[in-house]
């Protein structure tokens, strides 16, 4: 299974892409974790903020590899703990799908695209920097998949 991080924004403070890079570097060949990365729709335009999302969404899309389960970062999604995170990593793996994980632009995800993932997860109560997001997704996937194979990563 590989794990598809769906990102809009493609420019990073070096410290996060060393950051995420270092915990993408740590899975392990049958469960890979990769970046796609698109262009974030200029926000000086005047177009609407619905028609911003729905561009980065068809971006989003058109990178997305066929086939995989679609799961969402939203704020209002369902809330996990590490174990629980593990859990779900399993099942996934189960599935026999890559898993694409979805993280919006300034404005967030399309409501299309919202609606069209099979789950949706919220990483933090907080609003979070975007650079932050991607290596907080990272370390806890690291951090689940480590749970899950009984990794001493994670301590309880």
């Amino acid at each position: 299974m590989k794990l598809w991080l769906m990102a809009v924004g493609q420019r990073l403070p070096a410290w996060a892409e060393t950051a995420y890079d270092d915990y993408a570097k740590r899975f392990p060949p049958d469960c890979r974790l990769e970046l796609k990365a698109v262009k974030t729709e200029p926000r000086t335009t005047g177009k609407p903020v619905d028609a911003l999302m729905a561009a980065e969404r068809a971006r989003l899309e058109a990178a997305l590899p066929k086939g995989c389960r679609r799961v969402v970062l939203d704020e209002r999604g369902t809330r996990l703990t590490t174990a629980q995170l593990a859990d779900r990593l399993r099942a996934w793996q189960l599935d026999g799908r890559d898993v694409a994980l979805f993280v919006g632009g300034p404005d967030g995800l399309d409501p299309a695209l919202r609606a069209s993932a099979d789950e949706a997860l919220r990483l933090s109560d907080l609003t979070l920097p975007h650079a932050f997001v991607r290596v907080m997704l990272a370390e806890a996937l690291y951090r689940a998949w480590s749970v899950s194979v009984g990794h001493p990563y994670h301590r309880e």
